[in-house]
Parts: structure tokens; C-alpha cells; sequence
């Protein structure tokens, strides 16, 4: 069963069109439980489109429903943004309590969630995150990764079928990085939910269910990690960079040594490599 439904969306953020259109005619679904990732360089219009989902960019042309909500309903919009939460790249633009824990309960107040569900629901958010014992803490406190999740856990405690990460990695440093996409993972794979990641990192893609790649706002191609990334094509048009386990593998193979099939991450790299022995 799809949550999200797209056909031919169009955006200009210039209302005469004088600008130009920064996604042209794309057609997207996303299915129940499905993680999908969103490729593309800088200014392709990945942001753009994800912003469609949750009504922070109003559709001016094609058709878009999410969680079964036509985002053209303006009386349905909160319930949208409640069922589609959404994790930017600066957690600290998200941030509105000193405190964690009441920067987590903040959002459902404004929902109107009764209070005596607020504080199990931050506990739970917390510890889906990972940041159980930080609850009294001070989010400016804390390091790039840990606020990002702590960013996350106050989108989780609304309990949203659909979670988007616009670039929220591109900010961190590498250990940062890392905890926010083993996170990702544990949410899809143990908690079965929907995510929609968009970044221009391809080793990022590697772990999602299906691929979209964007270039000059239209879809260039959608399919499994393993079609998308490894095609040298795609990777060109897109002016991505293949993940560094592709890369190693073709040029092995354009030095005369044959790996029996392309990895995409280093351990499947190694794996690779110790058959050859």
C-alpha cells in the first residue's frame, strides 16, 4: 500500500515563472514501511519536492496525496504535518526548550496530546533514538549526532507514519553521521517505519529499499540501490560519486582484475576480494 502517491509536480518559486521550475513533472510513490532515498547534487530540487509532502511548499501543479490526504486540503494540513514528520539539517533551528525533555513534549502540547500520555511518549521517543538518561540535559550541550537524534526523537513522540531527513547528515562529522544512519536503520528495520531520506552522499543510499536519483529537477531514474549506484551512466548525469566500494571495483576491473560482482559497501568489497583467493 503506497503513502505517498505523486503524479507530474511541478514547482516554480517564482510565481510568474520567470524563474524556471525547480522540479519538473515528477511522478513518486513510497510505500508502507518502505525506506527510500532521494539523490541528487546540490540544487536539483530534492528539498523542493520532499517540502510537498507535509504542505511546507503549497502544490501548484500535478496531484499529491499523503497518508491518504490530498495535500491541496487546507483543513486537513496539521493533521498532515503530524503524520509526516520531518528532520532538518541544522537540529539547532528546531530546538525551542533549554531542556530536552521539554523541547520533546513541546510539539505534542501543541497538538493537544493529554498531558498524562506526554511523559511516556518523550521516554519512548528517547529511547528509539538511543538517548535514554539525556532527558534533563541541555540540547546546545550536546554533540551534532546526539542533537539530531534528540531533533528526531521530538518528530518520533507524534508518532508520524512517514519520517524525512532533508540533509540531515550533511552538518555532522563522521561520527555523527554514523549515529543518525544506524538510527535511520534501527527505525526501519526494527521499528517498521516509513522513510523517505534525501542527501547528495550516495553511501548514505546504500541500505534504502529503492533509489530515486534527481537531476535539474526531474527523475532521472528510480530502482534498487545496487541498479542505481552501480551504473556508471546514472552516476555521470546525475554528477554524483559512486560509493568508494564501486569505484575501487572498476578500477580493479579496468587494471585486469575481475571481481565476481560489484560490491557497494566496503565489507561486501571484501568479501569480493578474499574469493578471488
Amino acid at each position: 500500500m503506497s503513502l505517498i502517491d505523486g503524479e507530474k509536480i511541478s514547482y516554480s518559486y517564482g510565481f510568474d515563472g520567470s524563474t524556471g521550475l525547480a522540479i519538473d513533472g515528477v511522478d513518486i510513490t513510497v510505500g508502507r514501511g518502505e525506506f527510500v532515498a532521494i539523490l541528487g547534487h546540490n540544487g536539483c530540487g530534492k528539498s523542493t519536492l520532499v517540502k510537498h509532502f507535509n504542505a511546507l511548499l503549497p502544490l501548484q501543479q500535478g496531484e499529491l496525496s499523503v497518508a491518504g490526504i490530498d495535500v491541496r486540503e487546507e483543513e486537513h494540513i496539521w493533521l498532515l504535518r503530524r503524520c509526516c514528520g520531518m528532520v532538518f539539517q541544522n537540529p539547532d533551528n528546531q530546538f525551542v526548550s533549554s531542556v530536552v525533555e521539554e523541547d520533546i513534549a513541546f510539539g505534542l502540547e501543541n497538538y493537544e496530546v493529554p498531558r498524562h500520555e506526554i511523559p511516556p511518549r518523550v521516554k519512548n521517543a528517547l529511547r528509539l533514538v538511543g538517548m535514554e538518561g539525556f532527558a534533563k540535559r541541555s540540547p546546545h550541550m550536546l554533540s551534532g549526532g546526539q542533537k539530531q537524534r534528540i531533533a528526531l526523537a521530538g518528530v518520533l513522540a507524534l508518532e508520524p507514519d512517514i519520517i524525512i531527513f532533508d540533509e540531515a547528515t550533511a552538518m555532522l562529522d563522521p561520527v555523527g553521521r554514523r549515529e543518525v544512519l544506524a538510527t535511520m536503520r534501527r527505525l526501519h528495520e526494527e521499528e517498521h517505519k516509513t522513510i523517505i531520506m534525501i542527501s547528495h552522499y550516495v553511501e548514505e543510499a546504500v541500505w534504502a529499499d529503492r533509489v530515486y536519483l534527481i537531476h535539474d529537477g526531474k527523475i532521472l531514474a528510480s530502482g534498487p540501490p545496487r541498479d542505481m549506484l552501480t551504473n556508471e551512466e546514472l552516476m555521470q548525469r546525475t554528477g554524483l560519486i559512486p560509493p568508494i566500494a564501486v569505484r575501487i571495483y572498476n578500477d580493479l576491473k579496468a587494471a585486469g582484475i575481475e571481481l565476481p560482482n560489484c560490491p557497494l559497501t566496503s565489507e561486501e568489497l571484501v568479501e569480493e576480494i578474499c574469493r578471488l583467493s
